[in-house]
């Protein structure tokens, strides 16, 4: 047999090994549930080139080593395949077409060293990264980068013999991997995977811009239809079918591990292992062959799931779910844009709904806001006590005012009371029109929706909106990033609608407006300060530089924290992690009170201090919502 003839038999049976892999995978993915009718197309694979340079490498970029080895590699590959395609697949053998055969192989056998590299010649491997098959990858690809090159390169007549079945080989033996491999569950799944992921991706909101009038905003939690019987997902097939394809897409790169505050403070989570698990429980198995960091506490090799089986204790430890804090550093970090917050709340929902079994002070909380409006069960009447003394006053019907201040669960609190206090003086002094929604105020029902109790939220928020429908004005001011993401973003699902801002935002709008004049003070020149960021202010809704302007607008100059702004690590408030209290070998809080410390040079404050007053934060947080959400509002650290 011929060169030529050898080169297009690979050929075939490489795209028969691609619609090998292709129906092999989706056949898994089709057993999970249906999306809504109409909302996926086949038009969708029309936005894979956009989502793909744009959105998927934007994440991408922020690794500039990975990222170029990554267009080296698989944009050589693709270029590759495609011209081999062309010139063999169709016959053409023009000599033209393998000049560019061997440039697109070339830059990819380029990729596949540095990929090798990587993993092989660093002195300091990444311990996120997995191993095993993920560590012969290179060399697979490598081997079909390097056949090309040869099969192109060498003239005809020395293509014979021995030489010409090593040429072959190599060939094979990559395309193997590309194509029956991922079919099998191999590395290169991914790819096959990733690319469908970005057509067919669960949140298509992620990709538009952003639209004031969208149902569901990019980071709100999708509404569960009740009334449809969707209570959460407790065995694999319950989720969506896309959402079983967005799993296959990992590439396994630990991004976000390392991201996570539950594994950093060595809870029971592991968000690259938990997307893996899901993954083992939508094809069957068990978790042996899983190469990369174990969940911390939990051994690997030891669980095991299938299609229909109950996710929870078998496959996955309900500790687990609850070690999340919801604070999306693990989807913001993802290269591949997965969305593991969502499959988490997934399950919570399982778990809370329909098998009753939320850990902690969870119950409580739950019941005290389904009798009393308040997770504390407080008197809701007494939430704006603190005012009594300020002369602030109280939407009424009827009356409209530029701002509704919504103090939100805090309220309860003397520590956060001092903030609202301060926001007030802060508004009467620019002379906005503001009233407080006083005692009519209920909880927004975010802790709830974060413990997977959808029918308590929906409750909750239904009857706020309610409440508000009663009064005129023109926006929602809080200090609390929950209260605000809730209302400005989850409500709309439920026919909610409003425009809600950070005091911070609105006072850096008085600021510019010079309805404000700050002065500048001597007693902040000596001192370093830093500035912490609420992950559902920054990450979830995207405020990063108001509170920032502001400080710096009193003569404050902020040293930030390595992990700042849009990456900024979570303080461990969030998603109801102060109620179910899941142990681990640190606590979040005082991971971040480290990050403040070593960053403004502070050593002498530092262990008693600052770690003390984490621990008190963190006491108070278990006991309370309202001190929970304190601790994720915002705070600098002083010096």
């Amino acid at each position: 047999m011929s060169p030529v003839s050898v080169i297009t038999v690979l050929l075939w049976l490489s795209m028969a090994g691609l619609a090998f892999a292709l129906a092999r995978r989706a056949a898994y993915w089709r057993e999970g549930r249906a999306t809504a009718a109409g909302a996926y197309g086949w038009t969708n694979l029309l936005s894979i080139p956009k989502r793909y340079f744009v959105d998927l490498h934007h994440v991408v970029a922020r690794d500039p080593y990975i990222a170029k080895t990554h267009v080296a590699t698989a944009g050589g590959a693709i270029l590759a395949m495609a011209l081999v395609f062309v010139n063999y697949g169709l016959a053409i053998y023009s000599p033209w077409l393998d000049k560019l055969i061997f440039l697109a192989a070339l830059v990819m056998l380029v990729g596949a060293v540095f990929v090798w590299r990587r993993r092989h010649g660093a002195k300091a491997l990444p311990a996120r990264l997995s191993r095993g098959p993920w560590d012969h990858l290179p060399l697979l690809l490598g081997s079909f980068a390097l056949g090309l090159v040869l099969f192109v390169a060498l003239p005809a007549s020395a293509m014979s013999g021995a030489l010409a079945i090593i040429v072959a080989l190599l060939i094979a033996v990559g395309a193997f991997t590309m194509t029956f491999g991922a079919a099998r569950g191999g590395p290169m799944k991914h790819a096959l995977a990733g690319l469908l992921h970005l057509a067919f991706h669960p949140r298509q909101e992620r990709f538009a811009e952003r639209n004031d009038k969208d149902v569901v905003p990019p980071t709100a939690l999708k509404v569960s239809l009740l009334d449809a019987k969707e209570y959460g997902v407790g065995k694999p097939v319950e989720f969506r079918w896309n959402q079983l394809l967005s799993f296959d897409a990992c590439v396994q790169c630990g991004k976000c591990e390392a991201a996570c505050p539950a594994f950093a403070a060595g809870q029971p989570l592991n968000p690259k292992k938990l997307i893996q698990d899901l993954v083992t429980g939508m094809v069957g198995g068990t978790d042996a062959e899983y190469a990369g960091s174990p969940t911390p506490g939990i051994p690997v090799g030891k669980h095991g799931g299938a299609p229909q089986k109950p996710l929870i204790s078998s496959l996955i430890e309900a500790e687990t779910l609850w070690s999340c804090t919801t604070c999306r550093a693990c989807v913001q970090e993802c290269p591949m844009l997965i969305e593991h917050v969502d499959a988490i709340v997934d399950m919570r929902r399982n778990q809370t709904l329909v098998e009753g079994t939320v850990p902690g002070k969870g119950p409580i909380t739950l019941a005290n806001l389904r009798e009393t409006g308040s997770s504390n069960g407080y008197d809701i009447g007494a939430r704006y006590d603190w005012a009594v003394d300020l002369q602030v006053q109280v939407a009424q019907p009827g009356r409209r005012v530029d701002v509704l201040l919504i103090a939100g669960e805090g309220a309860f609190d003397m520590r956060y009371q001092r903030t609202l206090r301060a926001l007030v003086k802060v508004l009467n002094r620019a002379g906005v029109d503001y009233a407080m929604l006083g005692g009519v105020e209920t909880d927004t029902g975010d802790t709830a929706r974060r413990l997977g109790d959808e029918a308590t939220f929906q409750q909750l928020a239904r009857k706020l909106i309610g409440t508000l429908s009663q009064y005129s004005f023109g926006k929602i001011v809080t200090a609390d990033p929950h209260v605000l993401h809730s209302i400005r973003n989850e409500y709309r699902a439920l026919g909610g609608f409003y425009e809600v801002q950070h005091h911070t935002a609105l006072i850096d709008e008085l600021v510019a407006s010079g309805k404000l004049s700050p002065r500048a003070t001597a007693a902040y020149a000596d001192r370093k300060i830093t500035y912490h960021d609420p992950c559902y202010l920054g990450r979830y809704n995207g405020e990063t530089e108001a509170p920032r302007r502001v400080l710096k607008s009193i003569g404050i100059k902020v040293v930030e924290m390595e992990r700042n702004g849009m990456r900024g690590r979570c303080c461990g408030g969030g998603g109801g992690a102060p109620l179910t209290d899941i142990p681990g070998k640190r606590r979040i809080p005082d991971i971040r009170i480290d990050d403040a410390r070593y960053r403004c040079g502070d050593r002498r404050r530092g262990l008693s201090e600052l770690h003390g007053d984490a621990r008190r934060r963190g006491r108070a947080a278990s006991r309370s919502a309202g001190r929970r959400r304190t601790g994720c509002s915002g705070a600098g650290v002083t010096r």
